[in-house]
């Protein structure tokens, strides 16, 4: 046999034996996804960003080989609209998600649809939260054990057994709460932040918490090393929101850690300061992916992880309803930052409540009791988070501001009309509760006897649950 026919020969076999591959290396040209999505922590509350007292190791570990962002927003904190945020990359009023325990609108695209047009499998594993199940048609399901953790044997299954490029959702339940008792820390081990006065009582529980979590994510990277999946795998991590600022729209809430690790195209330790939203997420695993990026509000970052430092938003946006929470009432609000001045407009301060009113005697009663809950919140707020990043000084008044403003506020009404907001000054709508009725007493809500049982049907916007 000649050298030429022996060689064509052994060329033959090794194309036979990459073209037989399956499962895992076969899908080795298109990378995989996995989010590990923490639930309530703070973004100040990492080794990476400032606070050395609490386990964060696995966390460090991702930072080390990938990228960290610092200037990451959700547009709402609060689980299910920061969730369905993620899932949909649409902005909380156009997914339909913009209260808690509310579902999208069943026609929305998630990314369950977005990616499986593409080919890949979807798969979520921990806290869902969001809805509804038709919409979001995970291939797979796997749920909690009863201590809140994520159930490992069932993910190692997973991972050991994909036969296609796939998304894996990890919705962790940690830190939220409840907080254990018995922790391994005290109230001396609690950092005090900037925002914050004292530590308060929970804070060793939820420290605690934390260290759970971080646990469990150092046992999922060892469970992809294992599987020999790390090269092939874009990891973000990232929590939904801070649980110091939940429901409002201050950074300690809506400011968002977010790491991404991916071998051989993001490089080892970087860090980005570009100014970046939660609906920007799935529009950039499509991006990559392969997908289109026309269903959007979100825009992919992609660029900037392969080292391409460029704009990605001119502004991002939060919104807050008060409503359908615990303790809930009426104090819708809207926000715009384009990194260095941050805007917050209280559609139903004290300030302004008398424009909301003569919508009857009984709910001009309950915009009332809602304006009267934040006495000394302005209609406006607007901070310099380059000077002040932890909001302590609001310029509004301040000399120079006023053009500031008016920008913000053009820009703002804008996306506003673009996402069909509910909300305008004079126009405070009351929104039907899943949970929490303004109008019923419970353990966290007191209502006046007078106003016990008094809302109707016909008092609530029409919405599309």
């Amino acid at each position: 046999m000649s050298i030429k026919i022996l060689l064509y020969l052994i060329c033959l076999n090794i194309i036979a034996f990459f073209s037989a591959k399956t499962g895992n290396e076969a899908s080795s040209e298109r990378p995989n996804f996995i989010i590990y999505l923490s639930d309530d922590q703070d973004f100040l509350d990492y080794n990476i960003f400032g606070n050395e007292n609490v386990e964060s190791a696995n966390v460090n570990k991702l930072a080390s080989e990938g990228i960290r962002f610092t200037n990451f927003h959700t547009a709402s904190a609060i689980c299910t609209p920061s969730r369905s945020q993620l899932y949909t990359g649409l902005y909380p009023l156009k997914n339909g998600s913009y209260t808690n325990h509310t579902h999208v609108k069943k026609d929305t695209k998630t990314i369950v649809q977005h990616l499986s047009a593409i080919g890949y499998e979807v798969v979520l594993a921990g806290k869902s939260h969001v809805g509804p199940y038709n919409t979001f048609a995970w291939d797979y399901y796997i749920q909690n054990k009863q201590n809140k953790q994520l159930d490992l044997e069932s993910i190692d299954s997973y991972l050991k057994n994909a036969e296609k490029p796939f998304c894996l959702v990890l919705a962790s339940d940690f830190p939220h709460g409840p907080y254990p008792n018995e922790t391994d820390y005290t109230l001396d081990d609690i950092k005090i932040h900037p925002y914050n006065n004292r530590a308060t009582p929970e804070k060793p529980g939820y420290y605690q918490n934390i260290k759970y979590d971080d646990i469990q994510l150092g046992e999922i990277l060892n469970m992809i090393d294992r599987n020999d999946l790390k090269n092939n795998t874009m990891f973000i991590y990232a929590s939904d929101h801070g649980i110091s600022g939940k429901f409002t729209l201050y950074q300690k809430g809506l400011k968002i850690p977010v790491v991404v690790r991916w071998p051989g195209k993001i490089k080892k330790n970087i860090e980005s300061n570009r100014l970046l939203a939660m609906v920007d997420i799935l529009p950039t695993i499509v991006d990559i992916a392969g997908g289109d990026l026309n269903e959007f509000d979100g825009k992919s970052f992609s660029d900037l992880l392969v080292g391409n430092d460029k704009k990605v938003n001119d502004f991002v946006y939060g919104v807050s309803t008060r409503q359908n929470v615990r303790n809930g009432f009426i104090f819708p609000s809207r926000m715009i930052s384009n990194g260095k001045y941050k805007m917050i407009k209280n559609f139903n301060s004290i300030e302004v409540y008398k424009e909301n009113l003569n919508k009857g005697r009984v709910l001009n009663k309950f915009i009332e009791i809602g304006a009267q809950k934040m006495p000394n919140v302005p209609y406006v707020e607007l901070y310099d988070l380059e000077l002040d990043p932890y909001e302590k000084n609001n310029i509004s008044k301040k000399p120079g501001s006023k053009h500031i403003i008016s920008e913000l506020s053009k820009s703002l009404d804008e996306w506003m009309v673009s996402q069909d907001d509910i909300v305008s000054l004079g126009n405070i709508p009351l929104i039907k509760p899943t949970q929490h009725p303004l109008d019923e007493p419970s353990k966290w809500m007191n209502v006046q006897k007078n106003l016990i049982g008094k809302i109707k049907d016909s008092d609530y916007i029409k919405t599309h649950y």
